[in-house]
């Protein structure tokens, strides 16, 4: 499994969480890197995660970049033919971000990792597994757009684009064609120099089919 297609953390609104320290800094350019084939950094970013959780096994973040990256190395251990391997990862990963969700159901910082993971995840997964991670995915990409609601407008483009596209994307995968209307029209009307998706929003309005496949526009930085 790789999440070249789609940027695992978009994270948007984060900057209206509280001022302090987000445990996402500290470890998602490790993830990042890791997820692109470097195995240091994606031990470097585990071992971190392991070590918030030896101190507090249940700090929500930690369990979903940690369950994030358990989630990983289960595609990459199917890939080298350790099918028991990547189902015992698969089922931890999915586990310990499930568990992260439930401590903390409202924060946009443990919603949107599960969402972009699975969103992207399922890209690798077929059938009624893979549409299952898909539907998850939306739950929390839509409850992130409801907590977000009273200041949406004023986060930075990309971070709305992104959101939005990953809504659209994932009813477009289920078939649900006016769900993912509705998503793209909303996508359609952020109209900021950062929204990458502009095109591919407009074009699938006026053809009712995507171009330019499922992927993130560009490197996400939270403002």
């Amino acid at each position: 499994m790789t999440f070249t297609k789609q940027c695992f953390l978009l994270l948007a609104g984060a900057g209206a969480m509280l001022a302090q320290q987000r445990f996402d800094n500290t470890v998602r350019d490790d993830f990042f890197a890791g997820f692109r084939g470097d195995r240091d950094a994606l031990e470097r970013a585990m071992k971190k995660c392991e070590a918030v959780l030896a101190a507090n096994p249940k700090d929500p973040e930690a369990m979903v970049w940690h369950g994030a990256g358990l989630f990983f190395q289960s595609g990459a251990a199917a890939q080298h033919g350790d099918f028991p391997r990547s189902a015992e990862l698969y089922q931890r990963g999915l586990d310990q971000m499930a568990g992260a969700i439930a401590l903390a159901p409202d924060r946009v910082g443990v919603l949107i990792p599960r969402a972009a993971t699975l969103l992207d995840g399922s890209h690798f997964i077929p059938g009624e597994n893979g549409k299952a991670l898909i539907k998850i995915a939306l739950e929390d990409y839509e409850k992130t757009y409801r907590l977000q609601a009273s200041y949406f407008a004023t986060l930075d483009g990309h971070s709305r684009s992104e959101l939005l596209f990953g809504l659209a994307e994932g009813y477009l995968r289920l078939s649900d064609t006016a769900k993912a209307r509705e998503w793209f029209q909303k996508l359609a009307a952020v109209n900021d120099p950062e929204n990458g998706h502009l095109k591919q929003a407009q074009a699938y309005l006026e053809t009712g089919s995507l171009t330019g496949g499922f992927h993130c526009a560009g490197c996400h930085v939270d403002k």
